[in-house]
């Protein structure tokens, strides 16, 4: 038997689906488990120090948010076949990495970032415009965004107590993974992006940091 063909109204219910399961928090759910251990603290964190490791987990689950957006706006104007499943498998391998950063965040006690919905709006558009520009320049912006998530968390890691393992072994599982999907669409055809693109990127990505930390 054949694979079913989605039609364009399949594919646009797919992506509201994607929308809401994403920005309605304990709706997704990780294929893989949760890579932090049962008993990762060896010590409580103080009030001070949990709501440090509370904002940094609010700013990876927001990122991730930010992915999930992205791939969804480039699988939605990708122009060939398997460039479009692509981005949906990448998107949905980002699921787990959303749930595991949930569900820390709920751990800490405290709730995913109120600009959720704003960054999911904003990079649904860079996504489905970077899709417009061409499959060579979309897997470009993937590797390119999948590069600065990896750098992102490599600083994130340095900042978390000594004695958080099991924020620290869920970030390493997702550099781990971010680096793997930056060389995938790198072999895969990805054009270098422009320096003032890369610098804009930063920038948006420093806007986010700073605002989910705190909201």
């Amino acid at each position: 038997m054949t694979a079913r063909q989605l039609s364009s109204l399949d594919r646009l219910l797919s992506r509201v689906d994607n929308a809401l399961r994403t920005l309605t928090p304990g709706t997704t759910r990780a294929e893989r488990q949760n890579p932090a251990p049962v008993n990762g603290e060896d010590a409580p964190l103080p009030d001070t120090l949990r709501r440090h490791v509370a904002g940094l987990m609010r700013i990876n689950h927001t990122g991730e948010v930010c992915a999930q957006a992205l791939y969804q706006g480039q699988a939605s104007t990708a122009t060939l076949p398997h460039a479009r499943h692509a981005m949906e498998e990448a998107a949905r391998e980002e699921e787990d990495h959303l749930a595991w950063c949930e569900d820390r965040i709920l751990e800490l006690g405290s709730v995913p970032s109120h600009l959720n919905p704003l960054f999911y709006a904003i990079s649904y558009a860079l996504g489905a415009g970077a899709g417009l520009a061409g499959d060579r320049w979309s897997l470009g912006f993937v590797s390119e965004t999948e590069q600065q998530v990896v750098r992102h968390l490599e600083d994130h890691l340095t900042r978390l107590p000594d004695n958080d393992l099991r924020s620290r072994a869920i970030l390493t599982q997702m550099r781990e993974d971010e680096l793997r999907h930056a060389i995938t669409a790198s072999d895969a055809g990805g054009a270098p992006l422009p320096p003032p693109i890369k610098g804009a990127m930063a920038l948006m990505s420093k806007v986010m940091t700073f605002s989910t930390y705190r909201l």
